[in-house]
């Protein structure tokens, strides 16, 4: 395999542009949710975080050199064509992951598949940025909703605290709770997801640790949140709406998640210990 040379540079920085400029419509929209949408928030820190590992990569991809390949050619044409139809009939979410499907077959086509094989975690951590359908996520917060709503009334019944469950609704004596879709923990399992992949990336430990690693996510998350309402639960009885809405709400939200990435930080060294001492 050639070096890259400098006129290689130069097409490849021109391909990169086009493909830019192609997809620039679908972008503003995206961010657009990403500010706008809790739920996708933390999609703001994906391109960061991939353009950091493209960068510590330069080094290595300096070394391996180009070659050109027809499989890299037929993604490119595959996503851009399913781009066009996607985008044409208004199917967002299909029409931004051909974006970063698309540059993969860029890449792929201009720089060989050694060079995306190194760049592979960075390619797919970018489908951390794409929001996820509405309808999905309302059709996977009801379940959880109800879910949460069972075992913490079942938790503040343990505490001696009368309370009654219907559906999503925790009636106490003198208030009632609901859980609402922004308390199913969907937003926490979405990002301790991104977290989960990032740490088991970046670990030292083997290849059963890291899918147990990526897979803990979402009970993690699921049981950072039934801690949430179970204590917002038991403030209601005492203190009335006053403990679910306004500050203390918003505080337990970051509170909770803050002991989610605890709880997954320590599994991650954990679990790197325990590699550790495997290879030893």
């Amino acid at each position: 395999m050639a070096a890259v040379s400098l006129s290689d540079k130069w097409k490849i920085t021109v391909l990169l542009a086009g493909w830019a400029l192609l997809f620039y419509p679908v972008v503003p929209p995206m961010v657009e949710t990403w500010l706008n949408h809790s739920d996708n928030s933390h999609a703001l820190l994906v391109p960061l975080i991939s353009l950091y590992f493209f960068w510590k990569k330069r080094d290595t991809l300096g070394e391996i050199g180009i070659s050109g390949s027809m499989a890299g050619w037929m993604i490119l044409a595959a996503s851009l064509a399913v781009y066009l139809v996607s985008f044409a009939g208004g199917i967002a979410f299909f029409a931004r992951l051909m974006m970063i499907t698309s540059l993969a077959g860029l890449l792929w086509c201009c720089l060989g598949a050694q060079m995306v094989r190194h760049l592979a975690f960075p390619l797919a951590f970018l489908c951390f940025m794409v929001p996820v359908p509405d309808s999905i996520l309302t059709m996977v917060s009801f379940p959880l909703q109800l879910m949460a709503s069972k075992i913490s009334a079942d938790l503040i019944s343990l505490c001696a605290i009368p309370v009654y469950r219907e559906g999503n609704m925790l009636h106490f004596l003198q208030t009632r709770l609901e859980v609402a879709e922004a308390c199913s923990g969907i937003r926490s399992i979405m990002s301790l997801a991104m977290l989960s992949v990032l740490f088991a990336y970046v670990s030292e430990s083997g290849r059963w640790q890291k899918i147990v690693l990526v897979l803990s996510a979402l009970p993690i998350a699921l049981a950072a949140n039934i801690v949430r309402v179970t204590g917002t639960g038991i403030l209601a009885h005492f203190y009335g709406d006053r403990a679910a809405q306004g500050f203390l709400h918003d505080f337990s939200g970051m509170a909770v998640f803050a002991l989610g990435m605890a709880m997954l930080y320590f599994e991650y060294q954990l679990l790197n210990r325990i590699g550790k001492r495997n290879r030893r």
